[in-house]
């Protein structure tokens, strides 16, 4: 059973994958194909945005066996994040990182959708000096401190998170959504879940990292064809891909998600926290870096608890037993 959130509202996990989502536009052999022609865009048929709630009612949190789960709550607009939403979500990856408590960090969303991507509605960045604002109205760099400010804080808070990020997509994660399920350390998908790159469409470019992280988990040539034509890829495709890690049934994402998340909670959290930094780090450098990086890594490791743990429970022949420290 799914734990009581902090916050008022559904439970983590509750009805994660029910509903369907969007037709796919690929095919189990092939991926995305332009031939399949486009598929709807979530972002369109999602309902007008509803009135203000507070930020912990629509981003429930709570933590359970060391897990803090992080669960996207506006099932009516797909989840996708206003400002605030996208702050509070911020603000708790960066908490987790400096909570001894939090080990690990599951982020899902209630109702038929992962995340729909931004809602730039009701926020700082609906006007102003904002993307929102008429082009007569922006001044030169508006647009670029607003992504800076907004999608990449986001996906960078996942990056950067010190503890391990695993998504449980529950149904569709198309643009911003999508980047931040491919940001998470693993990615855990129901069968009913897509993924959509949805800018083109748009006439835009990507943002929120999404040129920075495909071409790091598909390639460049299956990057450019997934952001050129923006069709749907299924959670089978997807995982062909090496988008995702496994696709479960529905109705045993919740399991499927915990079950890891629980796993990574017992072991040992600071170097879990060094690996990530390394393989983040491993394709933006050159050999000698990374090799330099690890080094020093190791160096650092090996003053925690957890290290002198694992030699030694080696050494005695035991399970080994880590507390995060």
């Amino acid at each position: 059973m799914a734990p009581t959130p902090d916050s008022p509202g559904t439970a983590p996990g509750s009805s994660p994958a029910s509903g369907s989502s969007p037709a796919s536009g690929s095919s189990p052999e092939s991926g995305p194909s332009p031939a399949s022609g486009p598929t709807p865009d979530p972002a369109a048929s999602a309902p007008a945005p509803q009135p203000a709630r507070p930020a912990d009612s629509l981003i429930l949190h709570t933590t359970d066996n060391a897990v803090l789960w992080i669960t996207l709550n506006r099932p009516a607009a797909l989840n996708a994040l206003t400002w605030d939403q996208r702050e509070r979500v911020i603000e708790l990856l960066s908490d987790a990182s400096a909570d001894p408590a939090v080990r690990a960090v599951v982020v899902t969303g209630t109702g038929k959708g992962f995340c729909a991507g931004a809602d730039l509605r009701g926020g700082p960045e609906s006007g102003g000096s904002g993307s929102g604002a008429p082009p007569s109205e922006r001044a030169a760099g508006d647009v670029t401190r607003m992504i800076r400010r907004g999608a990449q804080r986001l996906v960078t808070a996942v990056l950067d998170c010190e503890k391990p990020v695993l998504a449980a997509v529950n149904g569709t994660a198309a643009g911003l959504g999508a980047h931040l399920a491919l940001a998470c350390d693993l990615v855990v998908a129901a069968e009913s879940a897509t993924f959509i790159e949805v800018f083109a469409r748009r006439g835009l470019v990507p943002d929120g990292g999404g040129a920075y992280l495909l071409p790091r988990l598909v390639g460049p040539q299956r990057a450019k064809e997934l952001l050129f034509f923006g069709d749907a890829v299924t959670a089978a495709d997807a995982e062909r891909m090496g988008l995702v890690n496994r696709v479960v049934p529905d109705g045993s994402l919740e399991k499927a998600a915990r079950d890891w998340a629980e796993r990574l909670a017992t072991g040992p959290t600071r170097a879990f926290a060094l690996t990530k930094q390394l393989v983040n780090a491993s394709l933006d450098g050159d050999r000698g870096a990374a090799l330099a990086a690890e080094a020093a890594a190791q160096e650092i490791n090996m003053t925690t608890a957890d290290a002198r743990e694992g030699v030694a429970s080696f050494v005695e022949r035991r399970r080994p037993t880590y507390r995060g420290r």
